[in-house]
């Protein structure tokens, strides 16, 4: 009787209790998911907390063209004339330079002060110092890329990265208006390019990270605005200030600016922290993105790497360190033959584009109107690959805009620099910078893609190091003159297409968190279209 009694109790118990209380399992379950899954799912791909993180943070690029673009204005050869009463007398008015006229017949328009050609005499025989400091500000741009690379991804973080370069450029581009001397001036400028090579390469990873899957490339494809409208604005800025001093301190401000009323509101990538073991920090992020896009991020739900099993304990305590460098890059084989052919991709791309923007300064027209138009010309085809980039994918899109840059500078090198075809060889310089500006555009985007969280700075700043090995490059090829250098660029985007035949594609792919993770997915992805 006791046993039937208590059925009965149990069994009028239940009758009446379920379908009162909603079954308990469901929301009470921790789940644990990557971050790309939880934007997707909960905290929105590309909402108003994503829109005002990428845009604050790719004020930065604009810092980069000021940096970067200042030796336009800054090393340009003036304008001469002859002094009065000397036309005829040891000043010939018809002389292309100045090489061979008298001194003291001449003098510059603007004075010594108006660029570093005119203050120290970098003319004639000296002329070659100003393309010195120009490679060597790419060179330190190189050493940057790959250093500032390394510790974004370790220790410093994207933001304290970004910090850190920022507070450099602004002391070094200070110190260069006060250059004493060519020599100072020349080891100051090597020192900007150190600190500027790692300003976009820690901007775009920013700001991107915090982006969905669906909506990363055409984010990442207009950081580029950033950057053309820096140069187009720079160019402003040294109309307003004409003397080379006074625009370095004026292009330096906008630095301290960024510094002081941008970098607060700018936080740091939730990426970084979970592949750093800060759990919580991450978590923190990732709900204050969901609640600033109206949506709910529900306590159940907690980040992991994408290398965990999702049996692994649910919790939100930190844990140790996920660490990579390049030595790990280049240990796994997935990682080691993406990496090779990003860098010689990007060396190739930066050689091109690098060498037909370089053309602009042989324009015998306004020197200011010229750099406006030039960055204005790059805008369309940023927007016209954005366009393109989640229909065609990356891998196709780099090939094409590859061999579209390539195909018009081989036209280019078979005419000749005469009558219509110097108007016609002009176009097609215009044709190939405008296929160029989008690969070069597009290849940040794709490199980011081809690794994961806990290297891709790393990489990413391997590939940016190639790239200033291109920008080196870019100007002896461009004195060789001729036709011989748009054949160069023709050989280099050509070949660039081809290598990039040899690598996968990342459209609507993970952005992996982990070497192992991305193994693991790669072998997934091999097992299935095996099948």
């Amino acid at each position: 009787m006791p046993t039937t009694s208590s059925s009965i109790s149990n069994n009028v118990d239940t009758d009446f209790n379920s379908p009162l209380l909603p079954p308990p399992s469901n929301e009470s379950t921790p789940e644990k998911q990557c971050i790309d899954e939880m934007l997707q799912n909960y905290c929105g791909e590309f909402g108003r907390w994503q829109l005002k993180h990428f845009v604050l943070t790719s004020l930065a690029w604009a810092l980069e063209a000021f940096h970067t673009m200042v030796m336009i204005f800054a090393d340009r050869e003036p304008e001469w004339r002859c002094l009065d009463g000397v036309a005829g007398l040891g000043c010939d008015l018809t002389a292309k330079n100045v090489c061979k006229l008298e001194p003291g017949s001449w003098e510059w328009v603007g004075g010594a002060a108006s660029s570093t050609v005119a203050e120290w005499g970098l003319v004639c025989g000296e002329k070659f110092k100003v393309g010195l400091v120009q490679a060597v500000f790419f060179a330190g741009c190189m050493f940057g890329a790959g250093i500032f690379g390394h510790l974004s991804d370790s220790f410093l973080g994207r933001k304290g990265s970004l910090t850190i370069v920022c507070i450099l450029n602004s002391i070094f581009s200070i110190l260069t208006a006060f250059s004493p001397n060519y020599i100072s001036y020349f080891f100051l400028r090597f020192l900007t390019g150190f600190s500027t090579g790692g300003v976009g390469l820690c901007a775009f990873v920013l700001a991107t990270e915090p982006v969905g899957p669906t909506m990363r490339g055409a984010a990442g494809m207009s950081t580029f605005y950033f950057f053309s409208t820096g140069i187009a604005v720079l160019s402003g800025i040294a109309n307003i200030f004409p003397r080379w001093r006074e625009l370095y301190i004026a292009s330096s401000i906008p630095s301290l600016v960024f510094l002081l009323f941008v970098l607060p509101f700018i936080s740091e990538s939730p990426r970084w922290y979970l592949v750093r073991g800060r759990i919580k920090e991450a978590m923190n992020i990732m709900s204050t993105i969901a609640t600033s896009n109206g949506n709910h991020l529900p306590h159940r739900v907690f980040l992991t790497l994408d290398e965990e099993p999702s049996s692994c304990n649910n919790n939100m305590d930190d844990k140790d360190a996920v660490t990579g460098s390049l030595v790990d890059v280049i240990r796994s084989p997935v990682t080691r033959t993406r990496l090779v052919l990003a860098t010689i991709i990007n060396l190739l791309c930066s050689v091109v584009y690098y060498g037909l923007s370089l053309n602009v300064v042989n324009l015998e027209t306004n020197l200011y109107l010229n750099v406006i138009l030039n960055a204005v010309a790059e805008m369309p085809a940023f927007m016209i690959t954005a366009i393109l980039l989640d229909k065609f994918g990356r891998k196709p899109l780099t090939i094409g805009t590859l061999w579209f840059s390539g195909f018009f500078c081989f036209v280019g090198s078979l005419m000749r620099n005469k009558g219509v075809w110097k108007g016609m060889k002009m176009v097609c310089g215009i044709l190939g910078i405008f296929g160029m500006a989008g690969t070069y555009n597009l290849l940040f985007i794709y490199t980011a893609e081809l690794f994961p969280t806990v290297v891709r700075n790393a990489a990413l700043g391997c590939a940016t190091q190639a790239a200033q090995m291109g920008a080196i490059l870019a100007p002896v090829v461009v004195v060789l003159g001729g036709s011989l250098p748009f054949a160069l660029f023709a050989f280099c985007g050509i070949a660039a297409g081809v290598f990039a035949f040899f690598l996968p594609e990342t459209l609507n792919q993970p952005l992996y968190d982990t070497l192992t993770g991305m193994e693991a997915g790669q072998k997934v992805t091999s097992a299935t279209s095996s099948v």
